[in-house]
């Protein structure tokens, strides 16, 4: 698969590597929640315009999106980047550590961001030898579960239509300079959780596990487990999890209402459909033994992730050509979700995991105030979309 472009990459790389990095340092020290991302907006697409792309009209308030033509014919290909951070405080004495109390990029989208950036400078060093025409789509509201779907209610997909679609996200769990996809299912369906519970209230002084909210919630709480357990695909276990619990107005006061939010992991219709009858079941079992009202709401969800096979083994082969053929695998899926399911959801494509991890060891978890990640990881990020954007355009 060695082309002129593909043996062009290093050099090409590198002359957009500072520019990464010092555009995933800035964006890390000024994070922006789902939806609300303006100055990241700003930053990208000044610097679109800096590399001579046509910045288009975004569907959305926040997000990006621009265009680039190549000098030869060939086919449509979009690149995603999501652009939000995480309501989390970061716990790391960073020279770039965010700035903003209560925000972080703990999920990496700032290495995203740089990196399609990166991407965007690659083709435009080469924009007259290119085959196709190339859209860069930097999507707000990943965390949200809403993003990518408002972007295509705008209107994105009419406005800047494409024949394939490529993306993909850094781990902090594998060495730079390794990827992995699969073909067909790479992430979870997720669906949002919601239980409202309600029950009688009264004195601190008196209080009785008949109607109380708070015994009801943290005995709910434990039992997420249960919901998804035995449960797996490929080798990946289904996950259910509780991420909020709020209950209380005051240490003397027993509360009337607890809301309870979470998570349910799954990669088939069959395993969602019996993780929720057992919910409703052991929901039942709550409201029994508390004398409580259990009210679920499980409305909103993100698709799961599912590449097409032909398109994700060609990404795999541009890796193995340009990281080293060990370095480029296929593992199984991952219970993680991703609203790039909504794009795969309407052009073919394949998305796909690049590793960050730092040398020492000291990456955290994703979603964790420790999370970190090694800059060099924009290097093989930019690389293995660039090549395979192309690849793409060529079909």
């Amino acid at each position: 698969m060695a082309t002129p472009f593909n043996e062009a990459l290093p050099e090409l790389v590198n002359n957009a590597y500072d520019a990464m990095v010092d555009i995933r340092h800035d964006l890390h020290a000024h994070p922006e929640l789902s939806m609300v991302e303006y100055r990241t907006t700003d930053v990208v697409t000044n610097r679109l315009r800096e590399l001579g792309w046509t910045v288009k009209k975004s569907p959305t308030e926040t997000g990006a999106v621009a265009t680039l033509k190549g000098g030869k014919p060939g086919k449509r290909v979009m690149i995603r980047a999501d652009i939000d951070g995480l309501p989390v405080n970061e716990d790391l004495n960073l020279s770039y550590k965010s700035q903003n109390e209560n925000v972080m990029h703990a999920c990496g989208h700032d290495v995203h961001t740089a990196s399609i950036l990166g991407v965007a400078d690659v083709l435009a060093q080469r924009q007259e030898d290119l085959p196709g025409e190339y859209t860069v789509v930097f999507q707000p509201g990943e965390e949200g579960f809403a993003g990518a779907k408002s972007m295509f209610d705008g209107g994105l997909l009419e406005e800047n239509p494409a024949d394939f679609v490529v993306g993909g996200h850094i781990t902090s769990l594998m060495p730079v300079g390794m990827m992995f996809t699969r073909p067909g299912v790479l992430m979870a369906k997720a669906r949002r959780l919601i239980v409202e519970i309600d029950g009688k209230g009264g004195h601190g002084a008196m209080p009785t596990k008949e109607g109380s909210v708070v015994l009801a919630i943290s005995a709910l709480a434990p039992r997420m487990g249960e919901i998804a357990a035995g449960m797996e695909y490929d080798g990946t276990n289904c996950a259910c999890s509780a991420g909020i619990l709020r209950t209380g107005t005051a240490e003397n006061v027993v509360p009337q209402h607890a809301h309870l939010a979470g998570t349910l992991r799954t990669f088939t219709e069959e395993q969602e459909a019996e993780a929720l009858q057992r919910f409703s079941q052991i929901l039942r079992e709550i409201e029994e033994e508390f004398q409580v009202r259990c009210t679920l709401t499980n409305d909103k969800f993100t698709r799961r992730v599912e590449n097409v096979p032909e398109i994700a083994n060609r990404v795999l082969e541009i890796g193995k050509e340009l990281l080293g053929k060990n370095n480029a695998l296929v593992l199984p899926p991952t219970s993680g979700s991703e609203d790039f399911s909504e794009f795969l959801n309407r052009i073919p494509g394949s998305f796909m995991f690049i590793g960050g991890a730092l040398e020492d060891g000291s990456s955290g978890m994703h979603h964790s105030p420790q999370f970190a990640v090694d800059d060099r990881a924009v290097r093989p990020f930019a690389t293995v979309l660039a090549a395979s954007a192309v690849d793409l355009a060529q079909l």
